[in-house]
């Protein structure tokens, strides 16, 4: 059995990624593909226990480094329990954010070292990295404006962060994009969204393709 693809859908707070992958799920399934979404950080019981404690907003202060070791906490068991599993059964497994969201957000948006990112990683998951990231893109100011919009009064750790630490993230995005051209596609999320569709469509066919012919 071949093993399956593994997709991750990336971008700041209302680039829309869920609303994406819920697009993909039914795609790719339209095509014959066995898949699955999940997300992160969660994905399992105890990964969405992490969740919680990483994301909510309380008194005591959560350092980026605690923050960053939250986040990989979680992915650990999501990677053991759900991901690795389902890609051995050759489903595709459609991933609302991964180690790049890290990079981004804990790396360009809190300062963490990318050393130390590279050494997580590399120990929560040694071999396992995304066959296509698409990369949802729009501006910070506008992104947060829909999350907010979104969430009002309930707005998490995250989305009640301010415009500059979303500009950091965005940027960290863009360059780990630059950076691999060959695994990300980018997708303008502020076109409408039977465009943001086609372009997802068609990033993902090429994998698809393969898939069938092999």
């Amino acid at each position: 059995m071949n093993r399956g693809r593994f997709i991750t859908l990336e971008g700041i707070e209302g680039a829309g990624k869920t609303t994406a992958a819920t697009f993909v799920l039914r795609w790719l399934r339209e095509q014959g593909v066995a898949a699955l979404a999940t997300r992160e950080p969660g994905g399992t019981p105890l990964a969405e226990r992490i969740r919680q404690i990483a994301l909510e907003r309380g008194g005591e202060a959560v350092s980026p480094v605690t923050e960053t070791l939250l986040m990989f906490a979680a992915r650990a068991l999501h990677v053991q329990n759900v991901i690795l599993p389902a890609l051995a059964r050759g489903e595709w497994v459609i991933c609302d954010r991964f180690t790049d969201a890290t990079r981004a957000y804990q790396g360009s948006g809190r300062g963490v070292d990318p050393r130390l990112l590279d050494t997580l990683a590399t120990a929560v998951h040694p071999e396992l990295e995304p066959d296509c990231t698409l990369l949802f893109d729009l501006p910070a100011a506008a992104g947060l404006a829909r999350a907010r919009g979104r969430s009002g009064s309930n707005a998490d750790r995250f989305e009640a962060e301010t415009v500059s630490f979303f500009e950091k993230a965005r940027a960290g995005y863009l360059a780990l994009a630059k950076a691999e051209p060959n695994r990300f596609r980018v997708v303008d999320a502020l076109a409408p969204l039977a465009e943001v569709e086609r372009a997802v469509s068609a990033a993902l066919s090429g994998l698809v393709h393969k898939e069938t012919v092999a």
